[in-house]
């Protein structure tokens, strides 16, 4: 017996992607809320249910592009690896500023060059350095070409911009179409 496979027509998935434009936001959005709430009643749950799927249907405008997400394992793997990044940033931050007096920081500024070009990529790359304890990320060129970050204790600038590059920025061209 063979089995069908239901196909929806453009008409059918135009209403879809009408009342439903970020699925995966909508998800996140109701799994946050879900999280939030203390005790989950039907009452909470439905209006839970209904700001996660108002909430990208309203900013559905200022949404110029969608970001094309369909690798969601590299999506997982990234978060993981950030978080992961963060928890052994702050051992190293801890360290730095127990262990060593402060006139042997070697606190400095430098600029990353960007491959990416959509702005959730850049976004993203943004908060993940500056979200990462000893790092934050400053400005962008008005070209977008590149970013300024600060380090907290800079040993080796190419080094560094070589690991951002290769670690983060490499990943999210693997996730956002640029």
């Amino acid at each position: 017996m063979k089995r069908k496979t239901q196909i929806t027509s453009p008409a059918e998935r135009g209403w879809l992607r009408q009342w439903i434009p970020h699925p995966m936001l909508t998800v996140m959005l109701f799994m946050l809320w879900l999280a939030l709430i203390n005790r989950p009643q039907p009452s909470s749950v439905i209006v839970g249910f209904l700001l996660s799927v108002s909430i990208p249907v309203i900013t559905r405008r200022i949404w110029l592009n969608s970001p094309g997400l369909g690798r969601y394992g590299v999506i997982a793997w990234y978060v993981v690896m950030v978080l992961a990044d963060v928890i052994m940033a702050n051992i190293q931050v801890a360290w730095l500023i127990v262990c060593r007096p402060n006139r042997s920081l070697r606190s400095r500024w430098f600029t990353v060059p960007l491959d990416v070009t959509s702005d959730e990529a850049i976004a993203i790359l943004a908060a993940t350095i500056t979200l990462t304890p000893g790092t934050v990320s400053c400005d962008l060129s008005a070209d977008r070409r590149s970013m300024l970050v600060h380090g907290l204790d800079v040993r080796d600038e190419a080094a560094l911009v070589a690991l951002i590059k290769t670690r983060y920025e490499s990943r999210l061209k693997a996730i956002f179409p640029c």
